[in-house]
């Protein structure tokens, strides 16, 4: 009897302790990690809170200074930030685009209609600027494999959604300095050309 008690004693023992080392381990490795996660928690939601309060007040003020023409159509938006010459000849033009139309939108009227720019896919490709006072439209520079120098909406953009967007055309004349942005059947915008850096 004695031996059937001490072996009921040592199994209870083996499992007591088994259960104490468990449980200190988690509580070692899971409340350090808690702790440690929740000073870095509070320490970078109060980074990112405050880098976002910052970004807020960055991005508000020179998104509103830099938009230099904003037109709409058919629940777009597209707002165009910068057109600037470049020193290699061409002018690169920047901006957003917002999906209001209440759906997805994958950008196939702004692909263009040459058999080329299909191969772009939903894209910037077919935009243009116009040149109303040399008479003149550039269209979108193509490398060899008529690739456009421009942006892609590879997966189309979700309604509600804004992206960025470049297109690059060659430059018009020195003496031109204000030209239309046309894509799709959105109003042209114009916007005057800087010199890039």
């Amino acid at each position: 009897m004695k031996f059937r008690y001490t072996t009921k004693g040592r199994a209870a023992l083996t499992t007591v302790t088994i259960a104490t080392g468990l449980v200190l381990t988690v509580a070692g490795c899971g409340g350090g990690g808690d702790d440690d996660n929740s000073s870095n928690s509070k320490s970078s939601s109060k980074s990112s809170d405050d880098s976002g309060d910052d970004n807020k007040n960055e991005s508000q003020a020179p998104v509103g200074e830099s938009v230099m023409a904003e037109v709409e159509a058919g629940g777009l938006t597209l707002k165009v930030t910068s057109a600037a010459r470049d020193e290699g000849g061409f002018v690169t033009v920047e901006g957003t685009v917002t999906n209001g139309t209440g759906e997805p939108w994958v950008a196939a009227e702004w692909r263009g209609d040459e058999s080329e720019l299909v191969k772009n896919g939903g894209s910037i490709a077919g935009a243009s600027l116009v040149d109303q006072s040399g008479k003149k439209r550039y269209l979108v520079l193509r490398d060899t494999e008529g690739r456009c120098l421009c942006t892609k909406f590879t997966g189309g953009l979700q309604s509600g959604e804004t992206t960025d967007w470049f297109a690059q055309f060659p430059a018009p004349p020195d003496g031109t300095t204000k030209v239309d942005f046309q894509v799709g059947s959105m109003p042209p915008a114009s916007v005057e050309l800087s010199q890039g850096e």
